[in-house]
């Protein structure tokens, strides 16, 4: 190389470097805070989290629209609705167009983004009545929005199937209260998958007994690569009230002994329908937790009793965020 070929050289790397630092940095995605969140905190209050009732949230791949749950107080109907990211805010949540007649829940993206899961106690026919369980539906992402809902009889039983979350190589997980191979007792259920291979999901396979207990296993978000799963359990020895939200880690095909999340993500209510977000810098889930001491500090007007009856942490459902710093790292040894 001559001398002058190098100042070239040397100029050109000069030139790329002042080029990237003035160029803008990649935007942060809507969910993003410019500051730590260590313990959870509720997301969005008053347009995504308010005094109904909200769970399993759910971003597209890009972050830029959000699809959760609005239910009945008594958690015995669901609808899915989806708030998008406009103009620097969330917008007012809509019923997404394939819900709001049937109960539907838990939306899940394949990893691309291609396909959208869900689960619902819709007919599995035309016409027919609507099922006195939840099975898995899929649509296709089409040029003008969604396919029309496949139900998905692969996976599906006679009993509840739950939460659907797909990997990078379309693996399905899913929970399900079937009989055949579950821990527990009729009405429990456990955590399964399905491998995808040329086109078609294959017979359902338990996680097993590091995962799954003679108790409630439900609603696995199981990262793309499917290096670990978070998922909420009821019953376990280390619990600190009803569901609490765990994680295992994978190895070959085993898993590590599940760890509880601890005191900062559990409390004595539910914790359940995690996901991370879409960067993985977020967890994101479902409680009931109370926001309020009993007794409270002081005697409340009536404007304040009706404000904080109707505020989030009134003892429904809402949707927190926290730094995924929260989740405990992963063994050395897997057994």
């Amino acid at each position: 190389m001559t001398v002058m070929t190098r100042k070239n050289a040397i100029a050109c790397a000069f030139a790329a470097v002042a080029w990237a630092a003035l160029a803008p940095a990649p935007a942060a995605p809507p969910y993003a805070v410019s500051h730590a969140l260590p313990e959870p905190v509720v997301f969005a209050p008053g347009v995504i989290s308010t005094g109904d009732d909200e769970s399993h949230p759910t971003f597209t791949p890009d972050g830029r629209m959000l699809y959760f749950l609005r239910n009945t107080p008594l958690f015995d109907h669901w609808t899915v609705v989806v708030s998008r990211f406009v103009d620097g805010r969330w917008s007012t949540p809509e019923v997404a167009p394939f819900s709001g007649r049937f109960n539907d829940a838990d939306v899940a993206f394949s990893p691309d983004g291609s396909s959208l899961y869900f689960i619902s106690d819709r007919p599995a026919a035309p016409g027919g009545k609507s099922r006195d369980d939840t099975d898995v539906w899929m649509m296709r992402k089409t040029a003008d929005g969604w396919s029309e809902a496949r139900h998905l009889d692969a996976v599906s039983s006679p009993g509840y199937e739950w939460f659907p979350t797909v990997t990078d190589d379309g693996t399905l997980y899913f929970g399900s209260a079937r009989r055949d191979g579950n821990r527990g007792p009729a009405g429990t259920s456990d955590l399964w998958r399905s491998r995808l291979v040329d086109g078609r999901y294959t017979e359902p396979e338990n996680l097993g007994d590091v995962i799954n207990t003679s108790g409630q296993d439900i609603e696995a978000w199981v990262a793309p690569d499917e290096s670990y799963i978070i998922f909420s359990s009821k019953g376990r020895a280390d619990s600190r009230g009803n569901y609490d939200l765990y994680i295992s880690y994978r190895r070959g095909e085993t898993w590590s002994e599940p760890q509880n999340l601890g005191d900062t993500v559990n409390s004595e209510g539910w914790e359940f329908g995690a996901r991370m977000s879409p960067d993985g810098r977020y967890l994101f889930f479902t409680s009931n937790r109370k926001m309020f001491e009993r007794p409270l500090e002081r005697r409340l007007s009536y404007p304040e009793l009706i404000d904080m009856l109707h505020s989030p942490g009134n003892g429904l459902r809402d949707i927190y965020q926290v730094d995924a710093s929260v989740l405990p790292a992963a063994p050395d040894r897997v057994p």
